[in-house]
């Protein structure tokens, strides 16, 4: 259908094909100081699933810059989470669409890397972002998988060892559950795992009355996510989620895993969760002990407190 020509004045007036309609700048803030609705729509306006109790989470417990215009409308954000005085996690890097093809992430990427110089950092990118990563000098690790759906406990399942005691966890196990964070992830994380405890449901793998695996629930986006869990072998991590499925049953659930295989990954599969989309970790300097081929002895990260916070 060709274009409605209009007449004005006696002259015919055909409309283009484009329009140039405003050139603007962005400035930088602190995301600190920006309303959680302003924040909450950003993340919408590219479909992701974080709620404005989840920003406030997270703005809790990172910190981060937004891209405002001239008006003051959020066009683009990203966070950092930092873990002892050397390692951090980068996450909630998110460019309007108005500003996706113009270079703004890598932008805000660079305004990131001034806050922490001489920083290991670690992030998870999605397959849009992965080219941007590439190009500021992050390495790929491992595709994490995000594993979702409506939880329902699946029917078969491995005895707990004997000896071994499930149980829900309290304030007074999170010394316990930071050692064990740590050796899994490779860093401490004691003021994430406590802000955890603070927002979570957790239960414990206890042998001879010692923590030896843990997860933590907490709501998150459409429903729950699980995360972290850390144990020693699939038996033991399916033995810690499976009462948070059981508590979420026809629910809807989320677990992000590095684990594609294996028992841990069936039971998220037969638990209603099967893979919904992959990301991939990135790091950037040192790379943490939990991605050394051949690991095996030990705690393993079986899934992350979050895409975000790794």
């Amino acid at each position: 259908m060709s274009p409605v020509t209009q007449s004005f004045r006696g002259k015919e007036l055909k409309p283009s094909e484009s329009l140039k309609i405003d050139a603007f700048s962005v400035r930088i803030a602190d995301l600190e100081g920006v309303e959680l609705d302003r924040l909450h729509a950003l993340s919408l306006s590219v479909g992701w699933p974080h709620r404005a109790e989840d920003w406030h989470f997270l703005r809790e417990t990172g910190q981060g810059l937004v891209a405002l215009d001239e008006i003051g409308r959020v066009l683009g954000s990203a966070m950092w989470f930092g873990h002892g005085d050397s390692f951090a996690t980068v996450g909630m890097v998110i460019t309007s669409p108005r500003l996706q093809t113009l270079g703004a992430a890598q932008w805000l990427m660079k305004r990131v890397f001034d806050n922490l110089p001489g920083h290991d950092l670690r992030l998870n990118a999605t397959r849009a972002a992965r080219r941007l990563y590439l190009s500021l000098d992050f390495q790929p690790e491992k595709t994490v998988y995000q594993c979702q759906g409506i939880a329902r406990v699946p029917t078969a399942g491995s005895p707990t060892e004997a000896g071994s005691d499930v149980r829900t966890l309290d304030a007074g196990d999170i010394p316990a559950a930071v050692a064990l964070d740590a050796a899994g992830f490779g860093v401490r994380r004691t003021a994430l795992i406590e802000r955890l405890f603070a927002h979570s449901n957790g239960y414990g793998l206890f042998k001879n009355d010692k923590l030896n695996a843990f997860a933590l629930c907490r709501p998150f986006g459409r429903g729950h996510v699980i995360g972290p869990v850390v144990a020693e072998s699939d038996a033991d991590a399916v033995a810690i989620v499976r009462p948070h499925v059981a508590d979420h049953s026809g629910s809807f659930l989320r677990v992000d895993t590095h684990m594609h295989n294996g028992e841990f990954a069936a039971f998220l599969s037969h638990a209603g969760m099967p893979v919904f989309d992959t990301v991939l970790t990135m790091s950037l300097g040192k790379r943490l002990a939990d991605f050394y081929e051949g690991r095996s002895a030990g705690p393993k990260t079986y899934a992350l407190a979050s895409q975000t916070l790794g």
